[in-house]
């Protein structure tokens, strides 16, 4: 996809993807065939700039053909740099504007549990993203309606777009915010696909209150030269020798 237009969101997508691998293979109920069937999970991807990996995954499931990648953020394409609600297949929000994924599935998992709907709803945010003042009102609204039947994953990938957020905004300590605000809390290497499917096979942790999954990830994870490094959280002109690069590291 990157390779269509010369740039993108590498470094947060490579950062979620297996996150999203294993909710796609091993936890979500969906029909690919039926995006709005009534009784599937619901999943936001409320950290839109991360849209490589989704769009990967849904054309992999089948949402739409694979073909479509080859037209990432052209002119006439419906895959733009963030995902967008009716026009991409499989998007239950349109996201990018940080901060607002996770309260519209604090609304979906209440209305859910108002209709006596067996489904799940899961929100994935970024580290940065929870910054924002909108995360924690919601979460004080999970905790409220003990909406066991939601889950927010956050990627704690420790680097927002320019700079660490240590030095950003410190989030620390992260696993006693989510308790004190009432979820139940577990901790996981986000890049651990066993750890993460027996992780969320375990939902909901507690039956009387929603649920946090922090994810302890690295940004531009695989390839070396972009790990951890800010310049990669996005990218407007990839040249042909970092395009090499990327190909020979996943040759190794």
């Amino acid at each position: 996809m990157m390779e269509v237009e010369k740039r993108g969101h590498i470094g947060p997508a490579l950062s979620l993807i297996e996150i999203m691998r294993v909710l796609y293979d091993d936890i979500l109920k969906y029909d690919s065939a039926n995006p709005l069937w009534k009784d599937r999970d619901r999943f936001i991807l409320s950290k839109g700039h991360g849209c490589l990996a989704l769009y990967a995954i849904l054309a992999d499931k089948g949402f739409f053909s694979k073909s479509e990648l080859n037209s990432f953020c052209k002119f006439d394409s419906f895959l733009g740099g963030h995902p967008e609600r009716g026009k991409v297949p499989g998007v239950e929000a349109s996201t990018g504007a940080l901060g607002h994924g996770f309260p519209i599935a604090v609304g979906m998992a209440i209305a859910a549990k108002i209709q006596g709907a067996g489904n799940m709803v899961f929100v994935l945010t970024g580290d940065g993203e929870i910054n924002e003042g909108s995360i924690w009102e919601s979460a004080l609204s999970a905790s409220k309606h003990k909406l066991s039947n939601l889950t927010i994953l956050i990627d704690y990938n420790k680097l927002q777009s320019y700079g660490k957020t240590s030095e950003v905004l410190d989030l620390e300590p992260l696993m006693d915010k989510w308790q004190s605000f009432g979820f139940s809390v577990a901790e996981v290497d986000g890049h651990n696909v066993s750890e993460l499917k027996k992780t969320l096979k375990s939902l909901p942790f507690n039956r009387e209150k929603p649920n946090a999954i922090i994810c302890h990830t690295i940004k531009g994870k695989g390839f070396p030269f972009a790990e951890s490094n800010p310049t990669w959280h996005h990218k407007n002109k990839i040249s042909k020798e970092e395009f090499d690069a990327m190909y020979e590291c996943l040759k190794d």
